[in-house]
């Protein structure tokens, strides 16, 4: 089968997990992520280097970090940065091969979520760009809210692939597009990737959307026939980004995007047997500490 048909999918436990209030011990956190890692995602979302006062439920991700299972897995380890702060205890950590950084197109939320503005955004960027290249890590960009937003911001395909081309001149071949708030519909995930894909062709270009669960394969099914091959998921839909709004719009559930993949015959690197007790951890697991 053609390498285009091939589905790259990226488990997003951190973002499941970062806007619950209960504080989940650690070691629950090391089993489930453990569980994840025997699944065959590409990539797993497993934790954050940001301040805990921000974050306080990813305080203890480098303790996490210590405690996983990585001899077996092809699973690689990604953690988002918000600062080069975050992004140098992020590269001391060999295990750490993606650093996650969220770039926004909406000057409100860029300040909402990293306390910068676009243009300091941007510089933060280059330096962590090139602080990962010199520890061969890669840096993935979100460019978050990119579906539109609820702020009033501008808003428009062409003002999201701006932004990309300037990323893309500082070296950044890893892209997400990030809905956040769960604002996007068929339409525009169709029209947006079907303009950036081709765009970009030498950039891997993921779809991290959210979405409600009546709404997830179709979303899902746009995104695929714009040509998207790279999904960010959750299991159950967990999660939301609770620097956005107080009414969390879950991640798209990686088992019904699952299901589109497999009817759809696309090949994927996902276990069933592994993914099937991954999501009983993960019903035990969020039934106790979701609020």
């Amino acid at each position: 089968m053609e390498d285009h048909d091939v589905i790259h999918i990226t488990e997003c436990p951190r973002d499941a997990m970062q806007g619950i209030k209960s504080f989940i011990p650690s070691a629950n956190k090391v089993k489930y992520l453990n569980a994840l890692l025997k699944c065959g995602f590409d990539r797993l979302d497993f934790g954050s280097f940001v301040s805990p006062k921000a974050i306080p439920q990813m305080a203890d991700t480098e303790q996490v970090l210590q405690q996983l299972q990585l001899e077996d897995t092809t699973t690689e380890l990604l953690a988002i940065i918000a600062n080069e702060r975050g992004a140098k205890e992020a590269v001391s950590h060999h295990a750490i091969s993606f650093l996650g950084y969220p770039f926004s197109v909406s000057e409100t939320f860029q300040q909402r979520n990293t306390n910068s503005s676009i243009a300091e955004s941007l510089i933060r960027v280059e330096e962590i760009q090139n602080l990962a290249t010199k520890h061969n890590k890669k840096l993935l960009v979100y460019l978050s809210m990119a579906f539109g937003n609820p702020y009033g911001d501008k808003w428009s395909a062409e003002l999201v692939c701006k932004w990309a081309a300037q990323l893309y001149n500082l070296g950044i071949r890893h892209f997400a597009l990030a809905d956040t708030v769960g604002v996007s519909d068929a339409k525009i995930i169709k029209e947006l990737f079907s303009i950036i894909i081709p765009a970009f062709k030498d950039c891997e270009i993921t779809a991290h959307l959210h979405a409600r669960k009546e709404d997830v394969i179709e979303k899902t099914k746009s995104a695929l026939e714009a040509g998207c091959r790279s999904f960010d998921g959750a299991i159950n839909g967990i999660g939301g980004c609770p620097m956005a709004s107080d009414a969390l719009t879950g991640n798209m559930d990686t088992e019904l995007m699952l299901s589109v993949f497999n009817e759809q015959n696309y090949v994927h690197h996902v276990d069933n047997e592994a993914f099937t007790e991954a999501s009983k951890q993960a019903s035990n697991l969020f039934s106790v500490f979701v609020n």
